[in-house]
C-alpha cells in the first residue's frame, strides 16, 4: 500500500492518495481532479473509491467529477444526506482497495457525518488514519460550522460529540498509526494547527491539548469555543454546494476563458454586475489598475482571501491576471466555490493602459516616507491585521480595523482627509485600499513592506491594545 499525502499550500489543505494492486483511492480531493487521474494512470491503477471525511466548508471538493470521470464511487460517513448517488458508510464497515482494507470509523462533532479512516495495508497492520477536520496536528476541528447548515444543532452539542469521539473512537488506537489530517497552519478549520501535517497518534496523546485524558467534557467544550473567530461567509455556501453538486470544473473552466478586447472587457464590466478582480502583485496593482478594480493577489492566500472578502459565491468575475496565469486564477476560484467568471482581459492590464483608457494608481509610500508622515502630520493610521496580531504589537495610535471586517467599519472611515493603511507585509493592505478605492475613497496611501517595515524605523510600537482599537 502506498500512501501519498498531496498538499496545496494556499489552502492549507491535504488530500490523500492510496493504491494497491491496481486500485486506488482519493479522500477529501480538491476541485481539479486531474492530478488524481494522472497519479492513478502511472500507477496503472483503476479509481474505485472516493472517500469524504465530511461535507467540507472551506472548498468545493472533486468527488463528483472525478466520480463522472472514473466511475468511482464516493463514500461518505453515517448520517450524510448528499443529493446525488453515494455509499454511506456504516460505523466500522470495511472497504478494499487492491489488497489493502479502509474501515470508517464514525467521529461525529467538527461535523456529524465526520467519519475518520482508518488505513489497514497488505499484512493487516493498521497503518495510519485520515481524520479529516476530526483531528489536526496539534489541535481539532472547530465544532460551530455544521450548525449554519442544520438547525437544531449548537456549537456546544458539536463539541460535546467532538468529546465523545474523540476519546471512544480515536485515543483507544494504536500510538504508532500515522495521523493524515484535511488541514495544517493557516486554515480556518481550526485554532491552532501546527505547521506539521502528519504525527504518530502517541505523539499527539501527549502534546495536543484536545486528547488529555484528564480533561473533562466541560472543560473541554471552554477550552473548544474560546478564542474562535467568525468562520468566512463563504463556508455555508461551500457546504451546500458539497451537499447538493455543482456543475463540472471543465463546464466552469470554458465558461470563464473568454479572452476578451479591451472594448469586450469594458462592454462586459458596463452590462453586467461583474466585479473586476485583479490578480497580480500588489507593487505592481499600485502603479496601474483598471479603476474599481479589487486586487486579491493571486501569490498570496488568494482563494481564502476571495471567500472572505467577495459574499456571494454566484457573483460574476472579469479578470485581469498576469497573462499565462489565466487558468490558475479560474482553478483557484473554484476551488472554494467562486464559479461564475465570465472572462478575461486578454493581453492584460498592459492593453488595457496601451488603449489610452482611464486608470487609476494607490499611492504607495516606503516605511521611511511613513515615519516622516507620523512625525509631521500625524495621519489616521489603519492596521488591518487580524485583532490577534495587532494585539501582539502595533503602532501606538494606530486603529484596527481587521480586513475581513472593513466593510462593516466603513462609516468610521474619513473620505475628506487623509490616512493611511498597513498590515503585516503589504498584500491584505492593498486588498483594503483597493476596496476603499472602489467605493471613493481617495485620500489614502499606504505602506510598502507593511509592519515589518514599521518595525525597523523609529516610530514607536507597543504590545499591548491601546485604547483607539476599534476591535
Amino acid at each position: 500500500m502506498k500512501v501519498e499525502q498531496i498538499y496545496t499550500g494556499c489552502l492549507a489543505h491535504a488530500a490523500y492518495y492510496i493504491v494497491s494492486n491496481g486500485e486506488a483511492a482519493i479522500f477529501d480531493p480538491l476541485r481539479e481532479v486531474q492530478p488524481y487521474i494522472d497519479r492513478a494512470e502511472k500507477d496503472n491503477a483503476k479509481v474505485k473509491y472516493v472517500f469524504e471525511t465530511h461535507f467540507h466548508a472551506d472548498f468545493v471538493s472533486g468527488h463528483l467529477d472525478l466520480m463522472k470521470k472514473t466511475g468511482a464511487s464516493i463514500v461518505f460517513g453515517p448520517t450524510a444526506k448528499p443529493a446525488y448517488d453515494a455509499i454511506i458508510a456504516t460505523d466500522g464497515q470495511i472497504f478494499k482497495v487492491g489488497d489493502c482494507q479502509v474501515k470508517a470509523i464514525h467521529t461525529p462533532g467538527h461535523t456529524m457525518e465526520s467519519t475518520t479512516y482508518l488505513l489497514i495495508d497488505e499484512e493487516g497492520k493498521e497503518h495510519g488514519i485520515i481524520t479529516g477536520d476530526t483531528l489536526f496536528i496539534g489541535d481539532v476541528g472547530r465544532p460551530d460550522l455544521a450548525q449554519h447548515v442544520i438547525a437544531d444543532l449548537t456549537e456546544e452539542k458539536l463539541a460535546g460529540h467532538l468529546y465523545d469521539s474523540l476519546r471512544n473512537k480515536i485515543m483507544p488506537l494504536s500510538d504508532d498509526l500515522i495521523v493524515y489530517p484535511n488541514h495544517g497552519a493557516g486554515s480556518a478549520c481550526g485554532k491552532m494547527m501546527s505547521k506539521e501535517t502528519t504525527d504518530t497518534l502517541g505523539h499527539q496523546k501527549q502534546v495536543n491539548y484536545a486528547l488529555n485524558p484528564n480533561m473533562t467534557k466541560d472543560e473541554f467544550i471552554k477550552a473548544l469555543l474560546t478564542g474562535l473567530t467568525t468562520p468566512p461567509g463563504y463556508f455555508p455556501q461551500n457546504v451546500l454546494m458539497n451537499i447538493q453538486g455543482y456543475e463540472s470544473l471543465d463546464t466552469i473552466m470554458e465558461k470563464g476563458k473568454r479572452a476578451l478586447s479591451v472594448d469586450e472587457f469594458e462592454a462586459a464590466a458596463n452590462e453586467t454586475h461583474a466585479l473586476i478582480l485583479d490578480t497580480r502583485d500588489a507593487a505592481v496593482f499600485a502603479k496601474g489598475f483598471i479603476p474599481n478594480s479589487v486586487n486579491i493577489g493571486i501569490d498570496g492566500s488568494f482563494a481564502q482571501w476571495v471567500g472572505e472578502m467577495i459574499p456571494d459565491v454566484k457573483q460574476e468575475i472579469l479578470l485581469v491576471t498576469d497573462e499565462g496565469r489565466e487558468d490558475e486564477c479560474i482553478i483557484r476560484l473554484s476551488r472554494v466555490g467562486y464559479d461564475h467568471t465570465i472572462g478575461y482581459l486578454k493581453g492584460g492590464f498592459a492593453a488595457w493602459d496601451k488603449s489610452g483608457k482611464e486608470t487609476d494608481t494607490v499611492h504607495r509610500i516606503s516605511a521611511q516616507e511613513f515615519e516622516k508622515q507620523v512625525n509631521e502630520q500625524k495621519p489616521l493610521v489603519i492596521d488591518v491585521r487580524k485583532k490577534s496580531e495587532y494585539d501582539s504589537e502595533h503602532l501606538v495610535d494606530a486603529i484596527n480595523i481587521p480586513l475581513n471586517q472593513i466593510n462593516q467599519h466603513l462609516s468610521e472611515i474619513p473620505k475628506d482627509k487623509p490616512f493611511v493603511l498597513h498590515c503585516a507585509g503589504g498584500y491584505r493592505s492593498m486588498i483594503a485600499a483597493s476596496i476603499l478605492k472602489q467605493r471613493g475613497w481617495d485620500l489614502l496611501a499606504d505602506v510598502e513592506g507593511g509592519f515589518a517595515k514599521i518595525k525597523e524605523t523609529g516610530l514607536k510600537v507597543t504590545d499591548y491594545v491601546c485604547p483607539t482599537t476599534l476591535l
